[in-house]
């Protein structure tokens, strides 16, 4: 029978990034029918109806009412949504140290001088 089999599905979570991205590039509440022709994936417009609607469940999206469905748009931009992603995974782990720890370890030299400035900026502001 023809169609997609196992070996043939996307990544798990690339449609969900694919969809953020186009509203991002957007810059503009979007239909579930606008998302799907930027997308041009040859989608059910009720899949990306589907994941809209998963997004704004968890948060991600806010929506509006338009004609007779809805609108939808980023609560945040990217580095937003994965600082948030981070924030929460450091706050379910009881050794916050030891992760923070690792995570440090595991930069860049590059990335780790951005983090030091940023630390250092963060404090100036405070003061």
């Amino acid at each position: 029978m023809p169609g997609k089999g196992r070996d043939d599905r996307r990544p798990h979570g690339e449609l969900v990034a694919d969809v953020l991205a186009v509203l991002w590039d957007a810059g503009r509440p979007m239909t579930a029918q606008q998302v799907n022709a930027v997308l041009d994936k040859g989608l059910a417009r009720t899949t990306t109806a589907t994941i809209l609607t998963r997004l704004y469940d968890k948060g991600t999206l806010r929506r509006t009412p338009s004609g007779r469905g809805f609108a939808y748009e980023p609560v945040e931009n990217a580095p937003g949504l994965v600082a948030g992603r981070m924030r929460r995974e450091l706050e379910s782990e009881p050794r916050r140290d030891l992760v923070l720890r690792r995570f440090v370890s595991s930069l860049s030299e590059d990335d780790e001088e951005t983090l030091r400035r940023l630390l250092l900026d963060a404090e100036d502001d405070s003061e």
